[in-house]
This record gives C-alpha cells, sequence and structure tokens, in this order.
C-alpha cells in the first residue's frame, strides 16, 4: 500500500472513530444534548479535527442516519424471499423494521425528529434530500411486497401500492412510538409484534378487498 492509500484509509478509519463516538453519545444522551466537543473528547480528537471530516453536528447526526437507514434497506430486502407469501414477508417485515429500532431506541426519536421538525435538525438541502431518499428506498420495499401479491394473485390488482405501503410504514412508526419508551423493557417487543399482528391482519384485510 502506497502513502496516498495508507493516508486515505487513515482518513477512512478517523472519519469512522468520530462516527461511532458520536453515535454512542447521541443514543446515551439523545441528539440535542450531545456537543461537538463531547464528540472530540469521545473519540479522543482534537476539535479541530471533528471539523476536518464533518461541518457539524447535524452532518455527523445525518451521516449516522443514511448509514442506519442503509444498513436496514440492505437487510430488509434480503429478508424479501418470494417463496414465503406476501402476507408473511409483510409481517416479516413489519418485526423487522420493530425490531431495528427497539435494539437502538434513540436512533426512532432521531428518525422521528427529522420527520416531524426538520427545521430543528439544521441541515443542509441536500443531507435533507439524502435522508428522505434513504426513507423512500426503505418505504418501497413495502411495495415490492405489496406488488409481489398483486403479481401472485394474493391481493388484488386494484390496490394502491403507493398509498398502501405508505399507510403500513406509518402504522408501523404509530406502534413504535406508542410502545418504544413506555412500559416494562422486557415486555416491550412481545406487546409491539403482537400489536402489529393484530394491526396487520386488519391492514390486509383492507388489500384483499380493494
Amino acid at each position: 500500500m502506497g502513502l496516498p492509500e495508507r493516508r486515505e484509509k487513515e482518513k477512512d478509519n478517523r472519519r469512522m472513530l468520530i462516527l461511532k463516538a458520536a453515535r454512542e453519545l447521541f443514543f446515551a444522551k439523545g441528539f440535542k444534548d450531545v456537543t461537538v466537543d463531547e464528540i472530540a473528547k469521545f473519540s479522543e480528537l482534537g476539535k479541530g479535527s471533528i471539523y476536518l471530516y464533518f461541518s457539524s453536528k447535524e452532518e455527523i447526526y445525518a451521516q449516522l442516519l443514511l448509514n442506519d437507514l442503509d444498513i436496514f434497506h440492505q437487510q430488509a430486502l434480503a429478508l424479501f424471499n418470494k417463496k414465503k407469501t406476501a402476507t408473511e414477508s409483510l409481517f416479516e417485515f413489519s418485526c423487522f423494521y420493530t425490531d431495528f429500532f427497539l435494539d437502538a431506541p434513540e436512533l426512532f426519536r432521531i428518525l422521528m425528529t427529522f420527520m416531524l421538525y426538520p427545521d430543528q435538525m439544521n441541515l443542509s438541502k441536500e443531507q435533507y434530500k439524502n435522508i428522505v431518499a434513504a426513507m423512500r428506498k426503505t418505504i418501497d420495499v413495502i411495495g415490492s411486497i405489496s406488488q409481489f401479491g398483486i403479481d401472485s394473485k394474493e391481493y388484488p390488482s386494484t390496490v394502491d401500492i403507493k398509498y398502501n405501503q405508505f399507510a403500513l410504514w406509518g402504522m408501523l412508526n404509530g406502534i413504535i412510538a406508542l410502545h418504544i419508551f413506555s412500559g416494562a423493557e422486557n415486555r416491550r417487543r412481545v406487546k409491539i409484534h403482537s400489536t402489529i399482528k393484530s394491526a396487520l391482519k386488519i391492514y390486509e384485510n383492507g388489500l384483499k378487498h380493494s
């Protein structure tokens, strides 16, 4: 490995170190209560080093959210198995989506803040656009499952895929928001999965009678 490549690798490693430190702090304290000074201290770097890689705390946040949404998207695509019914795939996707945020509840809080109060995040237009695009990719997985349900005759051809994928995504976020920060933690996952299962029965009944 030559000197330019080694320097580039060192930059990548340092950038990932900053993101890792910021992620731990954001998830422990919440986005609003974390400062760039704390991120620098936690990553054992100078504050100036942070600004060599990121222009602001908001940019760090945006990159973390983009990274996690990309990880989710890749894993969700891998879940989509056409040997299963669309109904089975929707339930599996829904539980996976829920578990993704139950394992990182502060990520869900950040996502909700972005969706409900984007002006509070002070993101650039490019950062905002990239996060919206990443979220749309995730939502489109629901559309792909619904389309498979139509193609396999499980759902009628009259189903409005775009409308229904947003309806399901909104329903999942609502269920998670209702339970993720309340109730006994050891029962939370079971309770949410049970609620999702009941809600999906109503949702799919609507699909099949569209």
